[in-house]
């Protein structure tokens, strides 16, 4: 029946996302969700938002969130917009900068819905290789180009750039677009944001997904020089003028103003993660360093995927790709002292039944 697809269509290799199960409870630490609830003020604020007034269309410039994500990120809301979650403002970015005769750059172990984008869209790319210690290489990124996309901290590895260069690559990039996805910012690392005013071709893009536990409600944005914002608001008002509903917006209002839950619970992560590091490494584990709400492993005596389906039998979720240089790794969430404490005494189990 796919004669009926598009070509496009057809020829598409999709991004296959985390497995969410069913019909069985699981330690689930393989799609980087927040162990902890959202704050209580978005539960309120989400609350206050039910009623008759969902009859009428949202906001659609969210001007409300927007005017508290510039006051959170000392910003103009001009500077700010607003999408479905991070991977639309992605989409939405890669259709507004991106030209197909000109190729953009990212590396080749990163965020896998890069290609996706730049495949559905026509675009042409190159895929730079990280290094051996999955560090990103500055000289590639440095000759001109159509554009460059860089996750800091980067996926899946957790690794973040050096904040320098970064600088390095958006100043050697002046006529094409850097966009910097910041999904994993909130965890430790140093935010681009603090560049926009000075940089008219960059673009940071966050989400309200990883550090404010709102996964479930697909809020994310953007934060640039308004010439992009206003590009991003023609690509998406050529579509979809009404994109997040009433009550995301109203629930990412009370998110960003609890500036306390999110510091608390971000921290409490952070901590976890630090012991979870020092427990996987005692037991032979490579452990890249992490500014990220996951963690990137391996064992050098057992296969990737061999410690994938261990953890599954034991009632533990983690992610695995079939790719070449990563193989052998598992990206493994950050979850509750509980959940790491599980994870490392169900990993124990199998190095003692494989080695």
């Amino acid at each position: 029946m796919n004669e009926l697809w598009s070509r496009r269509c057809r020829d598409l290799i999709p991004y296959v996302p985390g497995e969410q199960p069913k019909g069985r409870t699981f330690i689930k630490l393989n799609t980087n969700e927040n162990p902890y609830p959202p704050s209580p003020m978005v539960i309120k604020a989400i609350k206050a938002a039910m009623g008759e007034s969902l009859r009428l269309y949202p906001d659609p410039e969210c001007t409300e969130l927007r005017e508290a994500i510039a006051l959170a990120l000392d910003a103009k809301a001009e500077q700010i917009f607003v999408g479905n979650g991070s991977d639309e403002v992605l989409s939405l970015a890669f259709q507004a900068f991106f030209d197909p005769d000109k190729p953009i750059r990212f590396a080749d172990i990163t965020y896998s819905f890069y290609p996706v984008f730049a495949d559905f869209y026509g675009l042409t790319y190159r895929e730079i290789p990280l290094d051996e210690n999955f560090a990103l290489p500055l000289e590639p990124f440095l000759e001109p180009g159509g554009g460059v996309v860089l996750a800091n901290p980067n996926a899946p590895t957790g690794r973040e750039l050096d904040f320098c260069d970064l600088r390095s690559i958006v100043e050697a990039n002046p006529d094409s677009v850097v966009v910097v996805d910041e999904a994993y910012v909130d965890f430790g690392a140093r935010s681009a944001v603090e560049l926009v005013s000075r940089y008219p071709n960059l673009l940071v893009v966050r989400t309200f997904s990883k550090g404010r536990s709102l996964a479930g409600l697909r809020v994310g944005y953007a934060v640039g020089n308004q010439n992009l914002i206003a590009a991003l608001n023609s690509v998406k008002n050529s579509f979809n003028s009404y994109p997040v509903d009433r009550l995301a917006q109203a629930g990412a209002l009370g998110a960003i103003r609890d500036m306390d839950y999110f510091r608390a619970t971000t921290t409490k992560i952070i901590n976890t993660r630090a012991c979870a590091t020092c427990h996987l490494r005692k037991l032979g584990f490579t452990v890249c360093d992490s500014s990220a709400n996951f963690l990137f492993v391996c064992h050098q005596n057992i296969p990737g995927k061999t410690l994938l389906d261990g953890l599954r039998q034991r009632g533990i979720l983690v992610r695995w790709w079939d790719k070449p240089r990563i193989s052998n790794y598992l990206r493994i969430t950050v979850g509750t002292d509980e959940d790491m404490k599980a994870l490392c005494a169900a990993l124990k189990e199998i190095l003692d039944e494989q080695i």
